[in-house]
């Protein structure tokens, strides 16, 4: 039952994906006072089943001296670590609880940065090795920021499940006493999913088209896929953790399409970064900022236990009294 719902699962996700690009594409254009795509299908609704269809049929080439086998089985690799975090994701047949869901999450993104850094340095290409690299630094360094932010709700709820969380923002949602974690988390899904204006990994202006540049066909359309998946499971998880959510309820996608429009809006309206600029936000404000959230939750923890230690033994003493 597990497999058959998660093949459901990941099936609506790819459809997800799809109407995430359309999306992307016509706000992009209304932002930039033009029209969208808007000629196959009605309002453009046929576009990216179209492009799909034209991109897995255009010839597949790989550069001359470059590694092929890893070339090859670099965005494969991708494609696969982005299905993977999809089984975090509670399933239409409850049929599978991930105790250690946030654990696999992290271990997923860190794997990530291979996918990047190999298609880079096997495509043979300067500008693809640049762009691997500065993805891997970018990647890394925000990670960091990111384990300290989940390492802060752990110690509220003491579980790494997904399911947890829905549970206990039943009544209050996270987000009401963390918003500079909110927003720092915000920041942080930007730079790990390599968007704007943290796109340093593709920087048409600077590395032509990243460590994706000698891709086409196939493996363009399995790196486009990943992005577009970790973009919607950044933005499910976004709401899982501070924003409430209940499964069953027209609010909880109301509430994931708004994140992913949040990521496409910016896309629209920031400039790129400076790269100095980036590695010092990380590590000098969203690090110091989530330890000083860490310690202050451990402190608040352990004075909760004490008091409870205290009123249970002055119980006691006033029982044997």
């Amino acid at each position: 039952m597990f497999l058959i719902s998660y093949l459901v699962t990941l099936i609506c996700v790819l459809v997800a994906v799809a109407f995430v690009t359309l999306l992307e594409r016509k706000v992009l254009g209304y932002i930039q006072l033009r029209k969208g795509p808007n000629k196959v299908g009605f309002m453009g609704l046929l576009q990216p089943f179209s492009d799909g269809i034209k991109l897995f049929f255009k010839e597949q080439t790989y550069p001359y001296m470059s590694n092929f086998v890893i070339y090859y089985f670099s965005p494969v690799f991708m494609l696969v670590l982005s299905f993977s975090l999809w089984i975090l994701f509670p399933q239409i047949i409850n049929t599978y609880n991930f105790s250690f869901g946030l654990l696999f999450f992290m271990c997923c993104t860190g794997m990530g940065v291979y996918g990047v850094m190999l298609s880079g340095w096997s495509s043979n290409s300067k500008y693809a090795l640049l762009g691997g690299l500065r993805a891997m630094a970018q990647t890394i360094s925000y990670e960091v920021s990111m384990a300290m932010i989940m390492l802060c709700f752990f110690i509220f709820i003491f579980s790494y499940n997904l399911v947890d969380f829905m549970v206990y923002q039943s009544s209050l949602w996270f987000i009401f006493f963390s918003i500079p974690l909110f927003f720092c988390w915000l920041s942080s899904c930007l730079a790990e999913t390599n968007r704007a204006p943290f796109d340093f990994a593709e920087g048409e202006s600077e590395l032509v088209s990243g460590f994706n540049i000698e891709y086409s066909s196939g493996g363009f359309a399995f790196i486009f896929l990943s992005e577009y998946m970790n973009i919607i499971f950044m933005s499910l998880l976004t709401v899982v953790v501070f924003l409430g959510c209940d499964l069953y309820s027209i609010f909880f996608f109301i509430k994931v399409v708004l994140i992913i429009f949040w990521f496409i809006w910016v896309r629209g309206t920031l400039p790129r970064f400076r790269y100095d600029k980036l590695m010092y936000l990380t590590w000098k404000v969203f690090l110091p900022m989530s330890l000083n959230y860490f310690l202050f939750f451990s402190s608040f923890l352990c004075l909760m236990m004490l008091g409870v230690l205290f009123i249970n033994l002055s119980g006691e003493v006033n029982n044997g009294i």
